[in-house]
């Protein structure tokens, strides 16, 4: 005899399950998950777009669909859209397991591609691919941090980069250009110049001092803040480029 399959046993793809513990019982709903977001913002307002099944369920990967009696005792009500309505605003979306996965990888895609903007092979001054760099992550042992940016990844993963990978690698230096009033200079070059990794112009005119400088990026804020501080925001620094531009 052959055993059926309950006809709920459906493989989801793209699934987002909104989950609501309501009256001691938990609730679920299967929706696409971009959606869900466009809904609790407003742009999307159509329940059939934002669901995958147009059902309530007890349990969505099992295909326990929830019984009328206890969708009444908990909402009031056996109405599926405001049933639907009440879970997508007061629910928790639980991530499906593929599109975990898919989310984690394209955040260290993301980070591996910045990580490739910021840095350099320290012989050459030359940015590395992304793949080497995806490579020398997974030789550190870098794991991607569910819940935070990229952005904010960065950091910790070229730290890690530098102590456990073979790579050699360092962060492409920022070439800024700081202008004061010369009656600043006395005071504050010295500090400014300390500053700087190398120095390629150093140039004292009637009214004003200039210097053009490669620095570390985490040097910026740091020489803004002395600027602020000493000339009282007389004196200037600007961005120019990053001095690792060639190549990919």
């Amino acid at each position: 005899m052959v055993i059926q399959q309950p006809s709920g046993q459906i493989k989801l793809t793209n699934v987002s399950i909104v989950r609501l513990k309501k009256g001691g019982k938990r609730f679920e709903i299967a929706c696409y998950k971009n959606k869900v977001q466009e809904w609790r913002s407003g742009v999307e307002t159509d329940l059939d777009d934002v669901l995958q099944i147009a059902n309530v369920f007890m349990n969505v990967s099992k295909g326990e669909v929830a019984k009328s009696q206890d969708l009444q005792k908990c909402f009031g009500t056996t109405d599926r859209d405001t049933i639907v309505k009440e879970i997508l605003k007061k629910g928790e979306m639980q991530v499906g397991e593929k599109e975990r996965e898919h989310d984690l990888s394209s955040v260290r895609r993301e980070i591996a591609t910045l990580v490739a903007e910021k840095c350099v092979d320290p012989s050459t001054q030359r940015p590395y691919p992304v793949g080497v760099i995806d490579k020398a992550m997974t030789e550190a042992g870098f794991s991607v941090k569910p819940g935070k940016t990229a952005k904010a990844q960065v950091s910790e993963c070229i730290k890690l980069l530098q102590t456990e990978s073979k790579l050699p690698i360092q962060r492409a230096r920022m070439r800024v250009k700081v202008t004061i009033p010369t009656a600043d200079v006395d005071k504050v070059r010295p500090k400014i110049l300390e500053s700087a990794e190398s120095v390629e112009k150093d140039t004292q005119g009637a009214d004003e001092w200039e210097a053009v400088m490669l620095i570390d990026p985490g040097q910026f804020r740091i020489l803004n803040e002395l600027l602020q501080k000493e000339s009282k925001g007389r004196g200037r620094l600007e961005t120019l480029t990053f001095a690792a531009t060639a190549g990919s």
